[in-house]
């Protein structure tokens, strides 16, 4: 057993080293260890258990800030959930977020997406359900999500060092109109 999860620690070490090695958007595979590299949140295991794990390890919020991981709820259409990580914040109900293993990029998911469309469209305007900008349609997919919370990067724990999200985050002009008119179209 002891073996087992070594081996599991040093290939997830040694899929991030891989992430940073290759540079950012040039990532393909599952969305957690992206999200990891992206972020600089130190959280393993399948995206739906993030939210838990963060509890006193990390801070926690339900408000969108550039460098938080976005938790997805796990779902029948997201048996493992989804990780994502905000880029960059519009307005209040509209975020742009990088991921990895959402839309199809030549025809094949995994690849990583930079400044994607993502909306709050929950009744309470509290990010509890969202919208996510879906290439394959060329706009906001028509599917709901439900989120669990953001996790920041600023430790709850002293013990746990602080997160430096990558530079590579967000891109040097995100298109802002664009955004906007996919989440309100």
């Amino acid at each position: 057993m002891r073996k087992g999860v070594i081996a599991a620690v040093l290939a997830a070490l040694m899929v991030q080293a891989g992430v940073a090695r290759a540079g950012l958007l040039d990532y393909v595979g599952e969305c957690v260890p992206f999200a990891r590299a992206a972020s600089g949140i130190q959280i393993f295991g399948d995206a739906w258990t993030w939210w838990d794990q963060a509890e006193g390890r990390y801070a926690r919020g339900f408000q969108p800030k550039a460098g938080a991981v976005i938790v997805f709820s796990r779902t029948a259409r997201l048996p493992r959930g989804h990780v994502a990580v905000v880029s960059r914040v519009v307005e209040p109900r509209v975020v742009m977020v990088t991921h990895a293993n959402w839309s199809r990029l030549g025809g094949e998911r995994g690849h990583a997406e930079r400044d994607v469309t993502l909306t709050d469209v929950s009744a309470d305007n509290d990010w509890s359900a969202v919208k996510v900008w879906y290439r394959d349609n060329d706009g906001l997919g028509s599917s709901v999500y439900p989120i669990q919370g953001f996790i920041y990067g600023k430790p709850a724990d002293p013990r746990v060092p602080p997160a430096r999200p990558s530079p590579e985050l967000s891109g040097a002009a995100p298109d802002y109109v664009g955004a906007l008119l996919d989440a309100y179209r």
